[in-house]
């Protein structure tokens, strides 16, 4: 589900019910009076605009074809002849390589790009993490990783205000827990007498604000 962003003030309060012809009775009305305690408190009830939330798939490709090379050694030598030597390592039969199409090496960085010719040659090399690479009379060991495309496909941006929530303000300060406040906001909201009803959810802050979550 998608997740949207909604920042809660000190002294406010979220209030969701079941059916939104409830919250949308209520929104009209505009203006409540409600027993908290001992306060008679005048509070306003507004429609709940919601911030922006996105949604969206990611695929990712990995290539049977083609791997990323890192930590090539720096060797006094073209990068042409480095290029050859890669080349010769990586269509070695006994370390499960295979005939190379194509090298892009680049010397400044030390890593490098290998394709083979044959469809699913790379997967061996998935495996390993490691490749033994000889070059000059040393031995060393070149990290392997897969080739990726990533592509992102179904992208929706959400937003609007939510149907069944109402949001409280001019709550006044209050000597009870939070608990407790919410308690007696559904105690007057749930009254069908009052233009209220089934409550999902009662939401209040008396500190610092914070942010809640809608679920789309």
């Amino acid at each position: 589900a998608t997740k949207i962003p909604f920042s809660l003030n000190r002294n406010e309060a979220l209030i969701t019910f079941e059916d939104e012809e409830v919250a949308q009775r209520l929104i009209k009305m505009d203006k409540y009076t409600v027993d908290l305690d001992s306060k008679t408190a005048h509070i306003r009830g507004k429609p709940t605009a919601l911030g922006m939330g996105i949604k969206f798939e990611l695929h990712v490709t990995i290539s049977g074809k083609k791997i990323n090379v890192c930590e090539v050694p720096e060797l006094p030598i073209p990068e042409e002849w480095m290029r050859d030597k890669l080349e010769l390592n990586f269509q070695k039969s006994e370390y499960g390589g295979g005939e190379v199409k194509d090298v892009c090496y680049d010397k400044q960085s030390g890593a490098a790009a290998v394709t083979f010719l044959r469809p699913g040659a790379a997967n061996s090399f998935l495996r390993r993490g490691k490749y033994p690479f000889h070059v000059n009379g040393n031995f060393y060991r070149l990290s392997v990783s897969p080739d990726t495309c990533v592509h992102l496909k179904k992208l929706q941006v959400y937003g609007g205000v939510s149907k069944k929530t109402i949001l409280l303000k001019g709550i006044p300060e209050m000597e009870d827990d939070e608990e407790s406040v919410e308690d007696m906001i559904k105690i007057h909201f749930q009254k069908p007498s009052r233009g209220g009803g089934e409550i999902e959810n009662v939401k209040y802050v008396s500190g610092q604000g914070v942010c809640v979550w809608f679920e789309e």
